[in-house]
């Protein structure tokens, strides 16, 4: 089984629970893999044989441009997307880096981190 990882896509996108987050925004990192069977792409040299990261860049941009108040829904809609798309998808996972969060103490991120299998 291989796995294609895109790590640290950068984003701008607008959740939280907070009517200032859902004003102001952040940049927000995420890392997304998957697995599944890419033989036929390793022997044929074919981008129809495997995953294109690029697409799923793509899905990742469209998801995190809908507005949610918590990460967590945006990463299953995420692997939602990604295992509705990807067929020979049989692993996927996503990791959400949410910058400065609102709250009482200070901390670079808070991070939510989901994976699922078919």
């Amino acid at each position: 089984m291989g796995e294609i990882k895109l790590k640290d896509l950068t984003i701008y996108a607008y959740h939280g629970c907070f009517a200032e987050e859902t004003q102001i925004g952040a940049e927000y990192k995420l890392d997304v893999w998957v697995q599944g069977d890419f033989t036929l792409a390793e022997q044929q040299d074919d981008l129809s044989k495997t995953v294109d990261y690029v697409k799923i860049s793509d899905i990742v941009y469209k998801e995190m441009q809908i507005s949610s108040k918590l990460i967590e829904h945006v990463a299953n809609r995420i692997l939602v997307k990604i295992f509705s798309d990807f067929k020979q998808v049989k692993l996927a996972g996503v990791l959400i880096k949410k910058p400065n969060p609102p709250m009482n103490q200070y901390s670079d991120t808070v991070e939510y981190k989901l994976e699922r299998t078919r």
